[in-house]
Parts: structure tokens; sequence; C-alpha cells
């Protein structure tokens, strides 16, 4: 009986599926949760070649299972890294096949400030450990780049404001390279940028950059974090071009700024750094111009005078051979009677010995004898007919060279008379026009002083309608005033009109006070419009 009751109860019990479970499970949690967000930090990552990712949200207890498909990832701004804590965004739903459940992940967000930059700060030890912040690397900015590569969002103000810079300091040529400066496409955009810039060929169609300039305008971190991808800061360290970053603004700290050859507090201030002010340069260049032009002129004046001084210490040549000359010449004047004196005293030494030798041998060695010293006398002192013939020859030297000099100072004086009366024709011809345009320009500037005092002149104002009462005193220009007085004269375009106020004519017009007349402007006759 037992037996018969136990088959019964489990017959009646409904026989489910695998797959009906499954479904079953899965609709209760799909309905009782639907879209959640998730606290925990990133375990396991994984990104397969399929472009879908699949990580871990754990806490110190449990674990959930996370993935997000290719599209999902391709918008994400922030990527999950293992050790992150963040929050992600999805539904929960379960995996049938291997009987766990799930969440799709949508999106994934940092939880809070403090988890990014401790991300921050461990990429920022990593890669520094690597040597890509170190300052031997860093490569001097060109002082003056013939060509500007900038890397930036073209829509955005951040180019107009490098552009305004660059045109108002140094116009250069310059090269934009279109990115996206936020989100998923930032990092890889930038990378590509950079790297692009480095492999264009000097002397191509297209010219090479001297300098690029990494720009973006200020924001959150979550704006900025493109540019502290890895992936944007080995661009930058493996850049053979000399790089500025500007990233944000001057509080704003990203790791390009580290692996950059220079950073900028702001886009304005990199364009500033990259070239210097046109006209600075110019005042620089003729200042060192006129101290060059200085100096030359300085030392031309000190070599010209210390020349002047050394040959002040020169002596003529003149000077130079006038003691010699004159030593000569004493020599020369003595040469006669030391000969004499010479033959007497051998006559003296051989008269001893004359008797004794033959007279044809006396007579031959005297003969030698006064050859030899004829000789050296002609060879001391040359024949009054060279002299004669040398000095000719230097006058008619001197006589050429006057003649030359005369001609020389006849053709530049003509010359110069030449010059003198051209320029005195032309003073003749400005002075005779002188007077007329004088009296022309003083004939126009009276003729519109006359103009402008008959347009200004009271009397242009009578010819309107209005007319000048005068009293005994001068000129009236109130009613109560001129009830009182016993005459008064209207003066009107055409002339002047006696009358008594209150009707009658008067016998004689009034007479004007000369005492209270204001005086006349001098050089004007216009007067009041009352």
């Amino acid at each position: 009986m037992m037996d018969l009751l136990d088959d019964e109860s489990g017959s009646n019990a409904h026989d489910y599926t695998v797959s009906e479970i499954s479904g079953a499970v899965k609709r209760v949690i799909e309905g009782e949760f639907g879209r959640v967000r998730v606290r925990g930090e990133v375990g396991r990552v994984s990104t397969p070649r399929s472009g879908h990712m699949y990580f871990d949200l754990k806490d110190d207890r449990s674990v959930i299972a996370a993935v997000s498909w290719k599209g999902q990832v391709a918008r994400m701004e922030v990527r999950p890294e293992e050790g992150m804590e963040v929050i992600a965004t999805g539904k929960l739903t379960t995996f049938p096949g291997q009987s766990k459940y799930q969440l799709i992940v949508d999106t994934v967000e940092p939880a809070g400030a403090g988890a990014l930059m401790a991300m921050l700060e461990a990429r920022r030890r990593a890669l520094a450990a690597e040597g890509l912040f170190d300052p031997a690397h860093k490569r001097p900015i060109p002082w003056l780049p013939n060509v500007i590569g900038v890397v930036t969002s073209p829509s955005g103000a951040v180019i107009r404001d490098i552009l305004h810079r660059l045109r108002d300091r140094f116009p250069r040529h310059v090269l934009i390279w279109p990115v996206a400066v936020q989100g998923q496409a930032c990092a890889p955009d930038v990378a590509r940028a950079i790297r692009g810039f480095n492999a264009i060929a000097p002397g191509g169609p297209v010219p090479r950059p001297d300098l690029i300039i990494v720009a973006r305008g200020g924001g959150s971190i979550e704006d900025l974090w493109g540019f502290n991808e890895e992936a944007v800061v080995r661009a930058a360290f493996e850049s053979e071009i000399p790089l500025i970053s500007a990233v944000g603004h001057e509080t704003d700290t990203t790791l390009i700024d580290h692996a950059s050859d220079r950073r900028a507090p702001t886009p304005t201030a990199a364009a500033e750094m990259a070239v210097p002010v046109r006209a600075e340069l110019a005042s620089w260049l003729s200042e060192a111009q006129a101290r060059m032009g200085r100096a030359a002129r300085g030392r031309l004046e000190h070599r010209g005078q210390r020349l002047h001084d050394l040959s002040r210490g020169l002596g003529r040549p003149e000077a130079l051979t006038q003691s010699a000359r004159q030593s000569y010449d004493i020599w020369a004047e003595r040469l006669k009677p030391a000969l004499r004196t010479l033959v007497l005293r051998k006559n003296t030494r051989f008269a001893p010995l004359s008797a004794r030798i033959e007279p044809r041998l006396l007579r031959q060695f005297m003969g030698n004898e006064t050859q030899r010293l004829s000789g050296l006398a002609a060879r001391l002192r040359p024949a009054p007919g060279t002299r004669l013939r040398r000095g000719q020859e230097q006058l008619d030297m001197l006589e050429r060279r006057l003649q030359a000099a005369r001609a020389r100072m006849t053709s530049d004086a003509q010359r110069r008379i030449r010059e003198d009366h051209a320029r005195l024709a032309g003073l003749e011809a400005r002075l005779a026009r002188l007077p007329q345009t004088r009296i022309d320009a003083l004939r126009d500037r009276l003729e519109r002083l006359d103009r402008m005092r008959q347009t200004l002149g009271y009397r242009e104002t009578l010819k309107r309608g209005f007319a000048v009462i005068h009293g005994p005193e001068g000129v009236i220009t109130e009613s109560e005033t001129a009830r009182r007085q016993p005459g008064l004269e209207i003066e009107f375009a055409d002339g002047k009109l006696a009358v008594i106020p209150g009707g009658g004519s008067p016998t004689a017009p009034p007479a004007k006070s000369k005492a209270k007349k204001k005086p006349a402007d001098p050089g004007s006759d216009q007067g009041s419009l009352f």
C-alpha cells in the first residue's frame, strides 16, 4: 500500500525540462531586477578577438560575472581594468549554457574620483619606472619652427585661439590633424595623429612639422582621461618631433604632460611658447644692427687713429737719406786732398828706393796706382753729366705729374661748376614758382576764411527773418528791458529802423553806450545771433 501511494505521489508532480527550468529562472531574475547598478572591484578582464569583454565584479564575499558586447565596449568612455573599483550599469540575466547568472554591462564609471586618481597614480608609477618621463629624453623646442602640427578638434575654440595667437605673434604654416578630444576614440586618435606627423617624410608634398602641439580645453578628469591612456603617453615619448602638451587649464595635469618635451598651462600659452614675437625680433635686429654699425665704425676709427699715430713716428724719406747724403758729400770733398796726401806719402816712402828702381818700372807702377785711384774716385762720386741727366729726368717726371694733376683738377672743377649751375638753375626755377605758389595758397586760405565769416556771421541769420534790437546800452535780449528804454533801434538784413516802445517814432536814433560795449573778437566780425 505504501509503495502504491509513493508511486502515485511521484506521478502527480510535473516533469520540467532543463530548458523550461532555465527559462523560468531567467524570467524570474530579469523580472525582479531588470536594469541595476552594481558597485564592486573589477576582477579578471578578458577581451577575445570577437571584441566582447568579459570581466568579474567582486567584493569581499561574492563574485558576479559581467559581459559587455562589442558595440557596448566601443561606447564606453572608461574601460574597466583589473583592481579598479567601478559602478557598472546594465541588465541582470542568466546564461543557460553554464547555469549561471551574469550582468550585461552597458556603461562603466569609476566609483568616485579617488578610484580614478588611484588608477592614474598606479599607471604613472608604472610608466615612470620604464623611463617614459625621464627628463634626459626631452628635446629642446625649436626657436622658430617653419611648420607647426596641431592635434586637436577642428570645431572647438582651442584651434581658433592657437591660430589667432600665432597670427598675432609670428604667422607660421600650420597643419591640423583632426581628432576626438573626449570619449572612447580620443586615445587612439591622438596616438595615431602623433605617429602620423612623425611618419611624414621631409621634402615631400606635405611639409613635415618642426613642432607638434597636442591641445584640448579644460574639463573634468573623465573628459581628459583619453590623454592619460598608455597609448597616448607612449606615442608622445616615441615622437622624434618636439612636442608641447596643452591639455586642459593650468590646474589640469595628464600623463601626456610628463612624457611631452614641454607642458603649456593653456593652448594659448602653447602658441606663445612655439613662436617669438615678430615685432620684438625686428626691434632686436634693428638694435643689433645699430650696435654692429657703431662697433665697426669705432673699430675703424681706432685703427685709423692707431695708424696715424704710428705714421707720425716714421721719418720722411728725405729725412732718412739726408744724413747719408750729407756724409757722402763730406767724404767726396775730402777725397781729393786725401788722394794728394796719399800720393805724397807714397812718394816720400819710395823716394829712397827711387834710385835703385828703374825709371821704366817706376813709371809703370805710378801709372797703375794713378789709374786705380782714378777708377776709385769715379766710382765714389758720379760724373757731373750723370747727375745732371738724373736731375733732368726727375724734373721731366715731376712736370708730367704736374700736368696730369692740373688736367685732373681742371676736369673736376668744370664738373663741379656744371653741377652747381644745374643746382642753381633748379633753385632759380623753384624760387620763381615760390611767390606765386605762396600767393595762391594765401588767397585760397583768405577765401575760405571769408566764406566761413559769411557763413557764421550774424548777418546771414538776419537774412532768414531774424532781427537785432539795439538800445542805448547795447543789444537788448529781454522784453522788460526794451519796455523801459526811451528809444530802440531794430536792425534788419537790409537796414536799421528806429522805434519808440509803445508806439510813435523817435526824432533821432538812440545813442549807443560805448563804455559797456563788448570788444569784438580780433580777426573776426562775427556778432551775436540775438
